[in-house]
């Protein structure tokens, strides 16, 4: 399992990953993002499902990017040109995979910023190579773990938010996915593109960089539980006094 999300506002994108790899009892750290900053032209791929999909897709996509980069104008044509790599993945090595017992099951966040784009663009692909754009409506998207991470951005997150604040709810989703499941955890990756920057900032963060952050959040939810307006639910502790019928 993994945790990557990507998030969407008004000012840019936002793209966090975790880097736990897990293969049996086995865990190791590798970076999930992969990204291409060029004039006018950046964007970054996020991905989550087997490993293996993932090197072989990348690799498929990296030689393509170094052959017709150029012809890519807006971020969906690369898009589309990712999906296809992932399907000829799928047509060489689904079938095998699945009579081992595992899932072709490659989700991916694609977001960034090419030269005929009027602003950044966040999408989500699929296993089978279709896309979904992330738009202002719901303007994040988690692949991996998303299940803890979900609530925190539903009832924080909007598309008007500053970068800065959208980068703090973005941790809080990964530190509420890391501390409920096994197979997420520290160094986390970032990478930030403002509009019409064309650049995309890429940071690593190890857990001591940023326990403190967790520190204040955990005891902030308790003073805010503490501190809740909860007279109506006091009332389920008070103990009913028994009533007893007359008899005739």
């Amino acid at each position: 399992m993994t945790f990557c999300l990507g998030i969407k506002t008004k000012y840019g994108l936002i793209g966090l990953s975790d880097t736990r790899i897990t293969s049996g009892s086995e865990t190791t750290t590798s970076k999930k993002v992969y990204v291409v900053n060029k004039q006018k032209h950046s964007f970054f791929i996020m991905t989550s499902g087997l490993r293996s999909v993932r090197d072989k897709a990348i690799t498929y996509f990296s030689e393509v990017i170094e052959r017709k980069d150029d012809s890519f104008s807006k971020l969906y044509q690369a898009v589309n040109e990712f999906g296809n790599q992932v399907k000829i993945v799928a047509q060489e090595d689904k079938v095998h995979l699945e009579e081992a017992g595992l899932n072709f099951n490659l989700y991916s966040i694609i977001g960034g910023q090419l030269n005929e784009d009027a602003e950044p663009k966040l999408y989500l692909l699929y296993p089978q190579g279709n896309w979904i754009e992330i738009r202002r409506g719901t303007p994040f998207v988690i692949i991996g773990n998303s299940g803890f991470g979900n609530p925190v951005l539903r009832r924080s997150l909007q598309f008007d938010d500053s970068m800065e604040y959208a980068l703090k709810c973005a941790f809080l989703a990964f530190d509420a996915t890391r501390i409920s499941a096994n197979d997420v955890d520290f160094p986390i990756d970032t990478v930030i593109l403002r509009n019409d920057d064309y650049h995309l900032k890429e940071k690593r963060f190890e857990q001591k960089e940023l326990e403190h952050v967790s520190a204040f959040w955990n005891e902030r939810l308790k003073s805010a539980i503490a501190e809740l307006p909860s007279d109506v639910l006091s009332s389920a502790l008070v103990e009913d006094l028994p009533s007893y019928s007359k008899e005739n």
